[in-house]
């Protein structure tokens, strides 16, 4: 067709890209999920303990269940640096979150945690996935995965659990990032975990600064085509802090554009704060894609 502007969105070549994720189905080759934080921690980075009480954060998980959410990321400790939480006061902040949301939605639910007993727990009371922000530091969490046969997040990133990592220091980010996350995704798969089960994070700000984030969010297309399904985490965090000149709760217009950059760079999972923002902006994305259909026409047609 004369004057057509060919798509620019990147289409990695996936692992099974159709995939079951607990009770829900996704064809990563043109679907976008969107995952929903809910923090059960007295010292997140963005929700600064809002919904620490069990009250507030089951109150979150139907408000982002409401507003669209596929998936429910649900987390007791915070990657940053802060105070020792051990594996049972963990357990006793996440497994009453978790098992009130498995009650309620046939929703993907994913616990972030660096402890294999946590997974253990957590995978017992209807949580679907880990989500491991430390680099899958702990090879007993590809056990645990393995032996449940959930779903497996890696995501790179430098530092020992709430270790801080000072003026991190790239050669070449995406390489490297490239690098670190092959060998991980080796490593599980030596420990058992199936390919269909992974899940690959970039870990945007995870001992990274801000031009690091942006060149990692440019190059996107190199982690995607390690061939498994790609999360991009960028929610409300520093690099678009930085670039705008926002304070943490003015990022959300950022935090909607690069959303829709890493999608036409090569992301299928998306997670947010802002799930109503986040919903539209991917639908959106995923129509304009012509991966999906609008949800009526009537516009010049009746």
């Amino acid at each position: 067709m004369a004057g057509a502007v060919p798509h620019r969105v990147y289409a990695p070549q996936l692992v099974s890209p159709r995939r079951t994720i607990g009770r829900r189905s996704f064809d990563f080759d043109r679907q976008v999920a969107v995952m929903a934080i809910i923090n059960r921690t007295p010292d997140s980075f963005h929700d600064k303990g809002s919904t620490f009480a069990l009250d507030k954060a089951v109150a979150a998980v139907e408000r982002a269940l409401d507003e669209g959410a596929d998936w429910l990321d649900v987390g007791g400790v915070p990657f940053a640096p802060g105070p020792e939480v051990s594996p049972q006061e963990e357990i006793d902040r996440v497994l009453p979150v978790i098992e009130a949301a498995r009650a309620r939605t046939d929703a993907v639910i994913s616990v972030e945690t660096y402890h294999p007993e946590v997974a253990r727990a957590a995978f017992a009371g209807g949580a679907d996935v880990l989500n491991n922000v430390t680099g899958l530091h702990d090879l007993r969490l590809a056990d645990v995965v393995a032996e449940t046969g959930s779903s497996l997040i890696i995501t790179h990133s430098l530092a020992e659990p709430r270790t801080r990592y000072p003026r991190p220091v790239y050669a070449d980010v995406a390489a490297e990032v490239g690098d670190f996350l092959r060998d991980r995704v080796k490593l599980a798969l030596e420990r058992g975990v199936a390919p269909d089960r992974i899940i690959i994070d970039p870990g945007h700000d995870l001992n990274k600064n801000t031009l690091h984030s942006l060149e990692l969010t440019r190059r996107l297309p190199e982690i995607a085509d390690l061939g498994y399904p790609l999360l991009a985490a960028i929610s409300n965090k520093d690099f678009i802090g930085e670039t705008l000149d926002r304070p943490q709760r003015e990022r959300v217009e950022g935090t909607i554009a690069v959303t829709v950059a890493s999608i036409l760079l090569g992301a299928r999972i998306v997670r947010v704060h802002e799930v109503r923002q986040a919903v539209d902006a991917v639908r959106m994305t995923e129509a304009v894609l012509g991966w999906r259909a609008p949800a009526y026409t009537r516009h010049n047609v009746e």
